[in-house]
């Protein structure tokens, strides 16, 4: 696993280059209580849009106008990545047989 520098937590592991993210988000408290009954409902999901919605509004003001380009850009590329590896766990998910019944 990657090493903290200067009191930041990585975000890529140093040897392999694989994202971090993930694993940090399965140990929070708010994704680890609306799994813990395999249903994802509602009211979690909108507790967790309102969770990200004020990080962003407390982040923004923070950034200079390339930084917010930029990391504007990594949250879009989080987002495609995170889209793009449910549906393939989704499509790996499916039987490999067709039913003919």
């Amino acid at each position: 696993m990657a090493q903290a520098s200067a009191g930041k937590t990585p975000w890529f592991d140093d040897a392999t280059e694989a994202p971090l993210l993930a694993e940090y988000a399965r140990k929070l408290d708010s994704f680890i209580d609306a799994i813990s009954d395999a249903v994802v409902e509602s009211k979690e999901l909108a507790a967790q849009e309102k969770r990200v919605v004020d990080l962003m509004k407390e982040v923004e003001p923070l950034l200079s106008p390339e930084a917010h380009a930029k990391v504007t850009r990594l949250l879009c590329e989080v987002t495609a990545y995170d889209l793009m590896h449910a549906l393939h766990m989704a499509g790996k998910a499916r039987p490999k047989t067709v039913f003919r019944g």
